[in-house]
């Protein structure tokens, strides 16, 4: 899907060492693939939608499991080949046909992407599109609920926590409820929410997990 004239390649990265939420998540993600290969003769494939600077990625390839993946940022991507040249990273979006171009896998991770999509209907398309029947899909986002929104409020961080000044930062605001939905419609049963960071209702991330039916 063409993203029109929306310019996504500018998101900046410094470095390639791991963002601090996939140090949060990646230890659930390897639950959920360890379980999957448990129930299958292999390692289950591993596509990462919004790869980065390629750290998640290249931390999800020592554990053993084959991975692909894309992400719009030109300097994330840059570092990504300068620190893992062994990895299959490429520059890309949910707005491109990447069944096309990369096949189908059994788990789809993306983690902190979904709050940046400007159409989150294509990128749950994708999210669909890329998982093999049966397979899964883990989505993260920054954590919203009732009691931490009112918190934000309260303390004064509205501002910081809206980026509004982050060129490609937040502009989505997800809560559990929403989130769900949007997997839902795109044809997923959503399977589990994860909360992590801080206590529950604080909580920095959570991680959707759902499954696309067999």
């Amino acid at each position: 899907m063409d993203s029109g004239h929306v310019d996504i390649t500018g998101y900046g990265f410094s470095d390639h060492h791991c963002q601090p939420a996939s140090k949060l998540l990646l230890p659930i993600l390897f639950d959920y693939l360890e379980i999957e290969r448990r129930s299958g003769k292999a390692a289950p494939t591993v596509f990462d939608l919004g790869c980065g600077n390629g750290a998640a990625a290249n931390v999800v390839a020592s554990r053993g499991f084959p991975v692909m993946g894309v992400d719009p940022s030109a300097i994330g991507v840059e570092h990504a080949h300068r620190a893992f040249p062994h990895l299959h990273l490429e520059q890309g979006s949910a707005y491109d046909d990447l069944r096309k171009k990369y096949g189908t896998f059994d788990v789809v991770y993306s983690f902190e992407v979904v709050e940046h999509v400007y159409d989150p209907y294509a990128y749950a398309k994708c999210l669909f599109d890329l998982v093999n029947p049966g397979g899964l899909v883990l989505v993260s986002t920054p954590y919203h609920g009732y009691l931490k929104n009112l918190v934000l409020a309260a303390t004064g961080k509205l501002d910081d926590h809206f980026t509004a000044l982050w060129p490609h930062g937040h502009i989505k605001f997800w809560s559990i409820n929403t989130l769900s939905k949007l997997l839902t419609e795109a044809g997923f049963g959503v399977e589990r929410t994860h909360r992590v960071g801080r206590i529950p209702a604080l909580a920095k991330s959570m991680l959707m997990v759902a499954r696309r039916p067999a």
